[in-house]
């Protein structure tokens, strides 16, 4: 598992710095994880029995990356209406139903995938089309994935009283300790990659670390409380040794919207 675990990863590592360094690639790449975890979120929830929007929230899912990455706005508040007629033809697909049970659980659901997944993650979009975008994008992943590693090698090994064992049996008060820690060594090492024009002590650095740190592990506990609902151990089985896109993504799904929020403040 653990030779599996290093190899998949090495294999993410090299398709992320390609996503980084060219600025085409990073849309290609966040539509194909997008997909992948909005497949991996409905077949969770259809496990339950719950009727849902598989397809057309798939099909949303791929609009939403698109219209950032061909920088499409029919309206200034382009989002907004975008949610509210998505929303309109959801209802009209339940109009369509002869079954009228679990009709608010199957819209909501359909919604949340859709907002959980493809509109969270389609910030790295946004992110890495901002000025010294390639440069932030390293900057949060290395971030929220250097907890992810200082929580598996410190919790797996020395972890020994459960963070919440209801939601995450294996995740330890150690882990979670560790995971900050990392995600502020990362911060501190990730300053060549944000820009010159924003100053950035190295107190700043740290509370960046652990804000986004804190962040991250709420996004892994969150896709942990999904797969505990849905009774799953992982969200799929795509990259041997890590799991499912979700499993993958779940840490940058919460980091990265905060980062853009952030970043284009303080570069405005």
């Amino acid at each position: 598992m653990l030779s599996k675990r290093v190899i998949t990863s090495f294999f993410l590592v090299a398709i992320t710095v390609l996503a980084i360094i060219y600025k085409w690639f990073c849309p290609v790449f966040a539509i194909f994880l997008i997909i992948g975890g909005l497949y991996e979120f409905f077949k969770l929830i259809e496990k339950q029995g719950i009727y849902i929007y598989k397809y057309f929230g798939m099909a949303v899912g791929v609009i939403i990356p698109l219209s950032i990455a061909f920088r499409f706005e029919l309206t200034k508040n382009w989002e907004l209406l975008f949610f509210v007629l998505m929303l309109l033809f959801i209802f009209l697909l339940q109009f369509s139903r002869r079954e009228e049970t679990q009709a608010v659980v199957s819209i909501s659901t359909t919604v949340f995938g859709i907002l959980y997944v493809a509109w969270l993650f389609s910030f790295v979009i946004k992110l890495r089309f901002l000025p010294f975008g390639a440069g932030l994008v390293a900057a949060i992943v290395l971030i929220t994935k250097a907890g992810d590693i200082g929580a598996y090698l410190i919790g797996s090994r020395w972890g020994k009283r459960a963070l919440i064992p209801r939601i995450s049996p294996k995740k330890t008060i150690e882990g979670a300790i560790s995971a900050l820690a990392f995600s502020v060594l990362a911060a501190l090492a990730s300053k060549s990659f944000l820009p010159e024009k924003a100053v950035f002590s190295n107190m700043h650095l740290i509370a960046m670390g652990l804000f986004f740190g804190i962040l991250g592990q709420l996004g892994d506990l969150s896709e942990s409380l999904i797969k505990r609902s849905c009774q799953a151990k992982d969200s799929g089985g795509i990259f041997p040794g890590l799991g499912g896109v979700l499993d993958v993504i779940d840490s940058l799904l919460f980091t990265i919207p905060a980062f853009y929020v952030y970043m284009s403040t303080v570069l405005a």
